[in-house]
């Protein structure tokens, strides 16, 4: 017999399957999905086998698999499709990505004996979630049918939470698993962190019981998540709750896909080939024929896209429903009569109108105070010619520290304590900060309200909940904590910092951002209110005064078609030496079909290693024939890797960040 082995080695040359002939002692333990190893160019390698057959076309005698790991088969047909389909997708290897789906094998755990798994309980439907939606109630009577839709759900950004803390998102989540399980297949829930799969886990385990759920994230140990792989890959979880990873998990019988908040960066893979958790759930509902349900409170170009296309269908509210039960908005400086009661209102980082926001609010409960960035004053510039503060080593952005009373400058991107700094421009020792971070509006925020608890929730130091006394809460955006009755008002700071990033999504994630904040504070009316500070008359605030994250999608991914832009045409990224890039251009061909855009050089810190400066091309063609562009710069890879050609190169399909 012969097994056909994915053998562990992410050279896009070699991305394909290798046979190897099965011992007759390996002949009980051999089966599709089992780890093995395998000599490879003369050393041992992992692998896994993916198909026994008894023919081959290779003449020459067979080299035999030198071990079989395990018995235990961790990888099914259906993940060996969607992760070939990743690769493909992505202009990866087989390698790279299944690297992302199967967690490290924990031998203990897989030896032990087989836990038994609860099974779920489906007698309770929740109220709410989905069901006070327009099509809500057909989309959950259309799971139960066993029937593979695919829907956006757009969420209200209201306040709504029960005495356990479920809000509106995960309850409709929740609603969705129990139609599903009833018809007797099988749920994958995505979410961006660990909070959020708290949330889902708890809201859903209250009614088909935690016991029912297998989780898959990073926190969890080794052995627990390996565990909780096999009980799923073994057909005995049916429910599986976790983070960028869930999405090749490998249940069986899979009915219904679950996506919450696509438009969150956490949903991008870090490694290679960077696939898009959005893009990976698509593939897999198509290939397997399962539902789809992506929801959130804002709304990318992608999925406006997708419904405007007819693949994806919107659950919504009308736009008066959407803003019934939420809190009310209201940009500073809006109006006329605005800036004659507070001229300074358009100029100001703190407007009067934020300031009767916070008093308000506090004599109600406690305020959130939304900032976009972490630190005490992350950017600098001389204050006498306003160039920015830059390393004198590695020319990265100084920001500023305080630890106490000692305030110190280094480099975000090398470290180095900068210290005697004087402008190279001008001369001047003054600076002044373009951007204020959540430290130090804390700090300020604090003498102007004294007397009042003023907490801070910013990178490593996340806060988990608020209670409902008067306080004031800065986080930046995914920081905030969740406050037990709602905030009773929330300021948006600095919304032009936000808007005015150099990204293609700038705006788009700005209103997302936004929007998570406006579901946190309590409806209108109950007095919750909410402030944002920045131009009242750009697209997104004005979208979210409205909170129609649907037109602003609409306006978005027209303005993107016009600039030819993604999603709206294929568009990757390859970033390397300049040399490296020359030569993939001319790989590639004058006839590859794409438009060239660069190199440019960039400007990023360097890696560990790194000599030759980066650069970066970009290569853009229609949505019809992207899959094509996409084989072509994989087979140029291929060809490079063969030839052992210098210099890394990083491709990005569709990137996340542009």
């Amino acid at each position: 017999m012969i097994a056909r082995v994915a053998v562990d080695i992410p050279l896009p040359h070699l991305d394909r399957l290798f046979d190897y002939s099965i011992t007759e002692s390996q002949t009980a333990d051999v089966r599709p999905g089992v780890r093995v190893r395998v000599r490879f160019a003369g050393r041992l390698r992992d692998g896994y086998v993916v198909e026994v057959t008894d023919r081959t076309e290779i003449t020459t005698k067979l080299a035999a698999l030198s071990k079989v790991v395990s018995p235990t088969p961790v990888l099914s047909p259906a993940q060996v499709e969607l992760i070939r389909a990743v690769a493909d997708h992505y202009a990866g290897t087989f390698a790279d990505v299944v690297r992302l789906a199967v967690p490290p094998r924990h031998a203990g755990t897989e030896n032990a004996d087989q836990v038994s798994w609860p099974l779920p309980v489906t007698d309770e439907m929740p109220q709410g979630g989905l069901i006070g939606y327009p099509d809500g109630d057909t989309f959950l009577t259309g799971l139960s049918n066993g029937q593979p839709l695919r829907s956006y759900w757009q969420v209200s950004p209201r306040f709504v939470a029960d005495a356990a803390g479920v809000d509106d998102w995960s309850r409709g989540f929740t609603q969705a698993t129990v139609a599903t399980l009833r018809a007797g297949r099988g749920v994958i829930i995505v979410v961006p962190d660990h909070r959020d799969l708290v949330k889902v886990r708890d809201g859903l385990g209250a009614v088909i019981g935690l016991g029912a759920i297998a989780e898959l994230h990073s926190d969890l140990g080794t052995a627990a998540r390996y565990r909780n792989y096999l009980a799923i890959i073994r057909g005995q979880a049916k429910v599986v709750i976790g983070t960028r990873p869930a999405v090749y998990a490998p249940v069986s019988d899979l009915g219904l896909i679950c996506l919450w908040d696509d438009g969150d960066d956490l949903h991008a893979e870090p490694h290679a080939p960077y696939p898009h958790a959005r893009d990976v759930v698509a593939l897999r509902a198509g290939s397997e024929q399962s539902a789809l349900l992506l929801a959130g409170h804002g709304r990318t170009a992608e999925i406006q896209a997708w419904c405007e296309r007819g693949w994806l269908h919107p659950i919504e509210l009308t736009a008066a429903q959407m803003r019934h039960g939420c809190a009310a908005v209201r940009a500073a400086a809006d109006s006329d009569l605005a800036l004659q009661r507070d001229p300074q209102g358009s100029r100001t980082r703190l407007p009067r109108l934020v300031f009767e926001t916070i008093r308000a609010g506090l004599a109600a409960g406690p305020v959130l105070i939304q900032v976009p960035r972490a630190g005490y004053l992350p950017v600098l510039a001389c204050q006498q010619c306003r160039s920015p503060v830059r390393c004198p080593v590695c020319q990265g952005p100084v920001q500023l520290h305080r630890d106490g009373n000692r305030r110190r400058l280094d480099c975000a991107w090398c470290g180095r304590i900068i210290t005697d700094w004087r402008c190279p421009v001008c001369g001047s020792r003054e600076l002044r900060a373009p951007v204020i971070g959540s430290q130090r509006t804390a700090e300020e925020l604090g003498r102007a309200f004294p007397g009042i608890v003023v907490r801070e929730s910013s990178g490593d130091r996340v806060i988990d909940e608020i209670g409902q006394q008067p306080a004031l809460v800065v986080a930046t955006p995914g920081a905030e904590p969740p406050a037990s009755h709602g905030y009773a008002a929330a300021v948006l700071l600095d919304a032009s910092r936000l808007l005015e990033r150099p990204d293609l999504r700038a705006a788009e994630e700005a209103l997302r951002r936004w929007l998570n904040a406006v579901a946190l504070v309590r409806p209108g009316t109950d007095g919750g209110t909410v402030c944002v500070v920045g131009p009242a008359q750009v697209s997104p605030i004005q979208a979210l005064v409205r909170l129609d994250a649907a037109r602003h999608a609409e306006r978005e991914l027209a303005d993107r078609a016009e600039a030819r832009y993604p999603p709206a045409v294929r568009f990757i990224t390859v970033t390397g030496p300049s040399g490296a890039l020359n030569e993939l251009v001319e790989l590639l061909g004058p006839d590859c079909g794409a438009d060239l855009l660069g190199p440019v050089e960039l400007n990023q810190p360097p890696a560990i290693g790194q000599e030759e400066t980066l650069w970066r091309l970009s290569l853009r063609a229609p949505l019809a024939s992207g899959a094509e562009l996409t084989a072509k710069v994989k087979a140029a890879l291929a060809v490079r890797s063969a030839r052992k050609m210098a210099g890394a190169l990083r491709v990005r399909v569709d990137p996340a960040q542009l």
